[in-house]
């Protein structure tokens, strides 16, 4: 196997373990990691949130029906969708009381979950391979990977 061959096939093969391990820890709070994808990226948006095609432009994987996603989240009660005041033809969506108060439960669980994770490498190598990561994501042959 050619070394770009090799690198390709170990990067996905570690993501999915990775993903999977993570898959595990939220399936205990009845979430998906695209659920808790979007959790996280409408606490970061502020009580203002954001409309549907922001969420999915900021989501680390694609998912093609977002609406549907965030319909499930709404059935929970943990976001809340409305029009903006300032537009009305735009419809934002906002994590709730109850989606912040999941967030907070996870936060310390999620973040030991990525230590393990990352505990065979050492300090150095984690801040290179971040770099590396960069690198990769940032540009390909001068075009922007997505």
């Amino acid at each position: 196997m050619k070394p770009e061959q090799e690198a390709y096939v170990r990067l996905l093969r570690a993501a999915d373990a990775m993903q999977r391990d993570m898959e595990l820890l939220l399936k205990r709070h009845e979430l998906s990691p695209a659920q808790f994808n979007v959790l996280r990226i409408l606490r970061g948006a502020g009580e203002d949130g954001l409309p549907s095609g922001q969420v999915a432009e900021r989501m680390i994987t694609r998912d093609p029906d977002v609406t549907r996603l965030l319909d499930r989240l709404e059935n929970r009660g943990l976001i809340q969708r409305g029009r903006r005041s300032g537009d009305r033809r735009v419809v934002s969506a906002c994590v709730t009381t109850a989606g912040l108060a999941l967030l907070k439960r996870l936060d310390a669980p999620v973040f030991r979950r990525h230590i393990a994770q990352f505990k065979p490498l050492n300090r150095s190598e984690l801040v290179s391979l971040i770099a590396l990561l960069t690198r990769l994501c940032d540009r390909k042959g001068g075009r922007r990977i997505k």
